[in-house]
This record gives C-alpha cells, sequence and structure tokens, in this order.
C-alpha cells in the first residue's frame, strides 16, 4: 500500500537582520501549510535571519536573538516538521538548520561545506560541522543538509541516503542567482537523487539583498532523477507536492549498484534522531504536482533586475527614485525597469541638456518620460557649465580643452542628482553598463553617482537586447526606436561618439567576457581571433579603472562574475 507524505517548500523573500519580521513570515507560512494538509516544510539556510547577514554574525547580541526568535518558532510548530535556517551558537558559530516538531527541537544540522569563494565568505564566520544526521519519523526517514553540501557527489547527502529506509534528503538553500544559474542547479539535483535513488526537495531562497538576488525555483526530483516539481522564479511561493515513499523502497529494492555502493563508501558518523508522535497521515486527494516554466534568457534576466532594484528600494525605505535621462539606450532602459518596480508615480526623470546635447537626444527623453508617465524636469547645465569654466580659467591659463572639460559637465549633472535626492529624499538610480565601468568610460562622482546602478553587471549589448524585450512585452514600445538606431554618444564635445574612444560594443563585450568572467589571458583572446590592438587596450583599461569601481555604486549581480565582492582585484597592481 503506498504511503505519501505531503510536504512544502517555502521560498520566502527575508530582510537580513529583521528577526522578528523573518520569524512572523515563517510562522505565517507554517500555519498556511498545516491548513492545506502538509506534514512536513522546509525554508531557506538561514531563513530567520537573512542571508547574507555578514558582519552582523559577530555580534554577540545578534546570534542571542536570533536563537530567542527560533525558541518562538519552535512552539508554533504542532503537527507539522518545520526546517528552518539559522546562525547557532554553541561552542562555536554554525549555518545550522533546525528540525522542530511539536513544540520542540528535535535536532540540528550544521553545514559541512562552507563555500568561500566568488560573493561568498563563510570561513570568515562559521565553523564546519563534523555530524551527518537522519530523522526517523514513524515511517519516514529524511536527511536534512544545506545549500553546498549538495553540490558535492560523496558528501553529506550520499551518506544520509545510505542509511536503511531513507526516502527523502531535504536541502535548505540560498543560492545566489546570476544568468544560467537555474539550469545549473536544477540538473545537479536531478543527479543527486538518481545517483542515490531518494527524493531531493529543495528550497531556495528568493529577493533582493544589496548586489545578490536570489531566484527561488525550489524544486523537487523523484528517484529517477526527473524533476517532479519547480518553484516560481523571481516570486515567493508554497511549494506543495505528495511524494510517493513506496517509490523509493521499490527502487531501492531492484538497485544493486546502491548496495555496492553502500560497501565502498567510506565510513562516516551518522547519527539519528527519533521524531517522537509523528505519523503520516492519509493523503485523500492528491495534490498536482506543478513544475512552473522557467523564464526565457532576456526575461529571466529582467525580472532578475526588477527584484534586485524593488528590494533595495523596498527594504531600505525609500518611496522614489530619481534617473538622469539622457536619451540614450541606458538611461531609458534603467528608467523602464524602475516605472515597472516602483510604479510611474514614483519615479522623477530629470533632462540635463548642455551645449553638445543634440536634439534628438532632448527629444527621445521626453518621449520616452512621456511613454513611461513619468514626472520630466528640465534642467540645462550651460549657466553652471559657464561660470565652472570662468572661475577654472586661470587655473587651467588658456591651455586647449580636453576630457576635464567633458568630466566638468558629467559632475554637474551628478551635483544636480544629489541635490534632488537630498532635498527630496529620492534615490537616486545610477545608468551605466558593465562595458563602460569595467574601461572605465564613465566619471567618477559625474555619471557614477548614485545610491544603486540597475545596469552595473550588464554588457552594453545586452542592454539593447533588454531594451528590446521590455518594447516587445509593452501593448506599445516605449523606448522610442531612434534609441535604439543613433550612434552612442556621451555629448560632451562636438561630435563625440563612443566608437571614437571604444571599441565596437560586440567585440568589446567578447574581450570583457572572456578576461572578466572567464579569466582568459589576452593570449587566449588574441588566439580566439579577437583584434589584438582592441584586446590589449581594454584589458589595460580594465586594469587601470579598479579605483574607479571601487567608488561607485553597488548593482545587481547577473553575471558568473560581477565587479564588486564577486571580483577583488588590487588597486594598486603591477602584474
Amino acid at each position: 500500500m503506498a504511503e505519501n507524505i505531503r510536504i512544502a517548500l517555502a521560498q520566502v523573500n527575508t530582510v537580513v537582520g529583521d528577526l522578528k519580521g523573518n520569524a512572523e513570515k515563517i510562522a505565517d507560512r507554517i500555519e498556511t501549510a498545516k491548513k492545506a494538509g502538509v506534514q512536513l516544510i522546509a525554508f531557506p539556510e538561514l531563513s530567520l535571519c537573512g542571508y547574507p547577514p555578514e558582519d552582523l554574525l559577530l555580534k554577540p547580541k545578534f546570534t542571542e536573538d536570533a536563537k530567542k526568535a527560533l525558541d518562538s518558532l519552535i512552539l508554533t510548530t504542532g503537527e507539522i516538521i518545520a526546517i528552518v535556517g539559522y546562525p547557532q551558537m554553541t561552542d562555536d558559530l554554525y549555518n545550522t538548520a533546525a528540525v522542530m516538531f511539536n513544540g520542540k527541537l528535535i535536532g540540528s544540522y550544521h553545514k559541512i561545506f562552507l563555500p568561500n569563494y566568488g560573493v561568498f565568505d563563510e570561513f570568515r564566520y562559521f565553523q564546519k560541522g563534523t555530524d551527518i544526521p537522519v530523522f526517523r519519523a514513524g515511517s519516514l526517514t529524511f536527511g536534512v543538509n544545506v545549500c553546498e553540501d549538495i553540490w558535492f557527489a560523496e558528501g553529506p547527502t550520499a551518506f544520509q541516503a545510505q542509511e536503511p529506509g531513507c526516502q527523502l534528503v531535504i536541502n535548505i538553500s540560498s543560492s545566489p542567482y546570476y544568468f544560467g544559474k537555474g539550469l545549473l542547479r536544477e540538473k545537479m539535483v536531478g543527479m543527486r537523487a538518481y545517483d542515490n535513488q531518494v527524493y531531493i526537495a529543495y528550497v531556495n531562497l528568493v529577493g533582493g539583498q544589496d548586489e545578490l538576488v536570489f531566484d527561488g525555483q525550489s524544486l523537487v526530483a523523484a528517484p529517477n532523477g526527473n524533476i517532479i516539481a519547480r518553484g516560481r522564479q523571481f516570486e515567493e511561493d508554497l511549494l506543495i507536492i505528495d511524494l510517493d515513499l513506496s517509490l523509493v523502497s521499490l527502487k531501492h529494492l531492484f538497485d544493486p549498484k546502491r548496495r555496492q555502493r553502500a560497501r565502498t563508501t567510506g565510513v562516516q558518523e551518522v547519527t539519528g534522531y527519533s521524531v517522537d508522535g509523528f505519523r503520516l497521515k492519509p493523503v485523500k486527494e492528491k495534490v498536482p504536482a506543478l513544475v512552473r516554466p522557467a523564464l526565457e534568457p532576456m526575461a529571466e534576466i529582467y525580472e532578475a533586475l526588477k527584484t534586485g532594484l524593488r528590494d533595495y528600494v523596498r527594504k531600505n525605505g525609500f518611496q522614489k527614485v530619481v534617473v538622469g535621462l539622457s536619451g540614450g539606450i541606458d538611461s531609458s532602459l534603467t528608467a523602464a525597469i524602475c516605472v515597472d518596480v516602483i510604479g510611474a508615480e514614483n519615479v522623477t526623470g530629470v533632462a540635463m541638456p548642455s551645449r553638445y546635447t543634440s536634439k534628438a537626444s532632448t527629444e527621445d527623453a521626453e518621449i520616452l518620460a512621456k511613454n513611461l508617465g513619468i514626472t520630466l524636469l528640465n534642467i540645462p547645465i550651460e549657466p553652471v557649465f559657464s561660470e565652472l569654466k570662468s572661475t577654472m580659467a586661470e587655473a587651467f591659463k588658456e591651455l586647449p580643452e580636453d576630457i576635464a572639460e567633458e568630466n566638468m559637465q558629467s559632475r554637474i549633472r551628478g551635483m544636480i542628482l544629489m541635490a534632488l535626492s537630498n532635498k527630496f529624499k529620492w534615490l537616486v538610480i545610477a545608468t551605466g553598463n558593465k562595458s563602460e565601468i569595467a574601461v572605465g568610460y564613465t566619471t567618477l562622482y559625474g555619471d557614477m553617482i548614485g545610491g544603486f546602478a540597475v545596469l552595473k553587471d550588464i554588457l552594453k549589448t545586452t542592454v539593447y537586447e533588454l531594451a528590446r524585450y521590455r518594447n516587445s512585452v509593452s501593448n506599445k514600445p516605449v523606448i522610442p526606436e531612434r534609441v535604439f538606431t543613433k550612434e552612442p554618444s556621451a555629448e560632451l564635445r562636438p561630435g563625440q561618439k563612443d566608437i571614437d574612444v571604444l571599441p565596437p560594443y560586440p567585440i568589446l563585450d567578447q574581450i570583457l567576457r572572456g578576461y572578466v568572467e572567464s579569466e582568459k589571458s589576452a593570449e587566449d583572446l588574441i588566439a580566439e581571433g579577437l583584434p589584438k590592438n582592441y584586446v590589449k587596450w581594454a584589458i589595460q583599461k580594465v586594469d587601470q579603472n579598479e579605483y574607479k569601481r571601487r567608488q561607485g555604486p553597488i548593482g545587481i549581480k547577473v553575471s558568473p562574475r560581477a565587479f564588486g565582492k564577486d571580483r577583488r582585484m588590487p588597486i594598486t597592481n603591477k602584474y
């Protein structure tokens, strides 16, 4: 006779440090799950304190308060097993999954594989765990581990699955997004399920935290490796599914390689916990499994940017944002994303024309603002620029105009945006893209100013693709067609074009993908057929402009290697 269990994966959007608010959200999901007949619910890694908590973990009071919040949650469990991630201080600090039932803490799992690469710094905070627990709840036997642990084929999952009667391994995760990560995760989870002949339930965080975005897409894989449930992307979700546990027993019976593996796998201590009083309840009407469709590439990246911006604005208490509108593709896309996230009534565009601003750029900014339905302020910079040139005339001693005068214009614009921010409490959204930021084609304290940079990790060619995507999902295109077709220009001197200084963007972006995101050398890139002069120039500019990037606003990570905490190069560097 089939034995079924109804489980739920609660991909929640938590706020780092908001212990009370996070606990209330977790308690609410527990109650919702109970009403749906769920018997086991899992929440993401460190969901109680938010992820990543960074140096909050070094505050003793913070971990004390986290324990108090957990104690309050334990009392809400009743007849449902709840698995919640939190920082546990015992003899040391551990990244912990707490397993709770019927008002009691049944046991804890301490994360064993601590990532310390890319955006991760877990060696800085946590001690690695040593015990590998399994939990026996009536006729259900399950294992629990945390995030990185499941990425290792011979890690905790393998040991837990080898325990007699183990049918299910639950991994609680806070896995940061980058483009393509969802497919990679899905293949890995399916492989773990197939290799170990158990169900794998993988619950992931959702939402934005500073540079990081978490995409959800919680997963359940069957023992045959097939994905039988997938949660929403970039949205909170309570993924409920009924699992037929007898299917696992049958798989084990007909799987000789599993027995062989049990004989050859190294010796590892597995701790057993008993969940006293738990009994499987009959599932009268099975819940249909939901495998929510994944988004198309540009839709996925666009939603990631929306999520990162929305949560940075909301979680930091801002109501309105301001964007400098140049009539170019970057500011047009940035403004569109802002409107999609917080509404046209909360977005102000600012046109700041100079003597070099073309009529087309002015018109395109006006058309964009009208199409988006946002307020557009027009604040010409010519009076300030003329006065500043006059002020600097003696110091410059009639030297020819050059980049100094170009950057003066950009810095005047930055000052105007920051003045509006100070006066009205608006958050300035920077509009620069990754291609420009990479090679320093941007002005420090000028167009680099802002509280948040939406396109910081978006290469110029992808900016165009995203803008086309945004127009395609509107009843009427919001970004004027001329913005796509006119030659990109900073318009800081007569006849200026980006191509006068930069390689063509398709070539530049290919170089940057190789050098920044894949750590390829100049020789590697030249061997791939990229022009030697462009490769040498771009690499030199990337290396020279680390000091600028360190002083710019944070932005949303969408690539495997983003500028910021993901890529840390010395400023003073002769390599």
